[in-house]
C-alpha cells in the first residue's frame, strides 16, 4: 500500500509492552488496544530530545497541552475549546474516576450501554456506585443508542451516564441526532454525561465524529469530555490526557480535582501529546489509511474463510466485534482459538452479557498478520467440523449445540 511499513514480528516482539509480554512468541496477539505501527516522527523526535537532555522530571504547569488539544479539535471537528476549560490528568480512566467521585455518591446509579469497554464497570465500582445497563440497540442498519432504554434508566434515578464515543468495542460513531437526544434526556432528568472520546482521532472514512459538548447547550451544561492522543498516536504508556468542559457548572467539579493531578501525569506524555496534536496529523492520516484497508480486508477474509462469523465493519479505530455464535464454540470462544489457532483475542463477555459468543479483534497490525490470524482461526473451524461426529448420515457438518 505504500503507507506505514510495519516492522516484522520478530522485531515487534522486542517491544516490552503488555501486548508483547503476555503470550509466548508462537501466539499472534490481537488483544490489547495498542497498534503495531511505528511512532510518528514528531513524537519520536521530542522524546529523543527530552532523553538527550535528561529531561525526565515532572510535568510542568503550562498551557501547552490545553492549547494543543484546542487547536486540534478546531482543525479536525470545528469544535472550539476554551483552553481555560482543559484540565490535564494522567489518563482518561483516571479522569473519569475522579470526576465520578465528585458527581455521584455511594450507591448512586451510573448508566452504561453494553457491549461497552469493560473498565466502565470497574470505574463505577471504584467510586462505590452501582451499574445500570441500557444496552445498545442492534438494528438492521447497525448499532445505535437505545434512547428509550436510556430514558427509562435516567427516569429511575440515575446520577451519571458513561458515554463511549466512538463506542468500543463495536466501532460505532454516534450520529449528531442521537447525541442531541441524549443531551436532552440528561437535561430533563439531571444526569451528568461523561463522554470517553479517546478513539475520536481514529474515525475512518464514511463517518464523522461529533464531540458531545458541541451538540447543544444541554450537552455543555451536563457534560464532560475526555480526550487523549494515546489511542490515535499509540501513546498509552506515556500517561497524559485531558478533561474538557464547556460550562461553568461542570467546570466547578473539575476545579475540585486534586492539585496533584498534574504531577501524576507523565511529563514525557505531555511532550509527546503536544507534538502529536500539533504536528502528527500527516502520520495520523496514513494510520487511518492502514486501518481503513484492514477493516475491509478483515471483511473479505471472513467472507472467504469463515463465512459463519458475523461482522459489521467498524466506523472507527482498530477494533472489530465478531459474532462467532454460529460456530458453536460456546459463550467464550477465545480459549479454543488460543489453544488451537495460537491467536489471542478478547472475550466478548468482558463487554457485557450481550457479548456471549463474541470476540474483539485488534486489526491495528500489518495486513499479513491479520491474514495469518484469520487463516489460523478458519483452519481451527475446518478441523473442528471434520472431527465432530455428524448427526444422521456421513458427510453432515454437525456442530456443538
Amino acid at each position: 500500500m505504500g503507507i506505514l511499513p510495519i516492522d516484522s514480528l520478530p522485531v515487534l516482539r522486542q517491544r516490552r509492552s503488555a501486548k508483547w509480554r503476555t503470550y509466548p512468541d508462537d501466539v499472534l496477539a490481537l488483544t490489547v488496544a495498542e497498534m503495531d505501527v511505528p511512532l510518528a516522527e514528531p513524537v519520536a523526535r521530542v522524546l529523543h530530545e527530552a532523553v538527550g537532555r535528561s529531561d525526565t522530571g515532572y510535568a510542568a504547569p503550562t498551557r501547552d497541552l490545553a492549547e494543543a488539544v484546542s487547536g486540534y479539535a478546531w482543525r479536525s471537528w470545528g469544535w472550539r475549546i476554551d483552553p481555560d476549560h482543559v484540565r490535564t490528568v494522567a489518563d482518561v480512566g483516571m479522569g473519569i474516576v475522579e470526576v465520578l467521585r465528585r458527581v455521584v455518591g455511594p450507591g448512586d446509579r451510573v448508566v452504561i450501554s453494553p457491549p461497552v469497554y469493560e473498565p466502565f464497570t470497574w470505574w463505577t465500582a471504584e467510586v462505590g456506585a452501582q451499574v445500570v445497563e441500557a444496552p445498545l440497540a442492534e438494528e438492521p442498519s447497525g448499532w445505535r443508542l437505545d434512547l428509550d432504554a436510556l430514558e427509562r434508566a435516567f427516569a429511575a434515578g440515575a446520577s451519571a451516564y458513561l458515554l463511549c464515543n466512538p463506542h468500543n468495542p463495536v466501532g460505532l460513531v454516534h450520529p449528531r441526532e442521537d447525541l442531541v437526544a441524549l443531551a436532552g434526556l440528561a437535561g430533563r432528568y439531571g444526569v451528568h454525561v461523561l463522554a470517553d472520546e479517546i478513539h475520536a482521532p481514529l474515525v475512518l472514512p464514511g463517518a464523522e465524529f461529533v464531540p458531545f459538548l458541541s451538540v447543544s447547550d444541554e450537552a455543555r451544561r451536563w457534560g464532560f469530555s475526555f480526550h487523549s492522543a494515546s489511542k490515535g498516536w499509540n501513546l498509552a504508556g506515556l500517561k497524559a490526557a485531558t478533561v474538557i468542559t464547556a460550562d461553568p457548572g461542570p467546570k466547578r467539579y473539575v476545579d475540585r480535582l486534586s492539585p496533584h493531578s498534574l504531577y501524576r501525569t507523565g511529563h514525557l506524555g505531555v511532550l509527546a501529546t503536544v507534538a502529536a496534536f500539533n504536528e502528527g496529523e500527516p502520520w495520523l492520516a496514513d494510520t487511518q489509511k492502514l486501518l481503513d484497508h484492514n477493516r475491509r480486508l478483515l471483511g473479505e477474509l471472513l467472507a472467504e474463510l469463515l463465512p459463519a462469523a458475523r461482522y459489521r465493519q467498524p466506523e472507527s479505530s482498530f477494533l472489530a466485534w465478531l459474532d462467532l455464535r454460529a460456530l458453536g464454540w460456546g459463550d467464550d470462544p477465545t480459549q479454543r482459538i488460543l489453544d488451537t489457532a495460537r491467536v489471542a483475542l478478547n472475550a466478548g463477555l468482558r463487554y457485557g452479557a450481550s457479548g456471549s459468543g463474541h470476540v474483539r479483534l485488534n486489526f491495528g497490525c500489518s495486513p499479513a498478520t491479520l491474514t495469518e490470524a484469520v487463516t489460523r482461526v478458519a483452519e481451527v473451524d475446518a478441523r473442528f467440523v471434520d472431527t465432530v461426529v455428524p448427526e444422521g448420515h456421513a458427510g453432515g457438518q454437525a456442530r456443538e449445540p
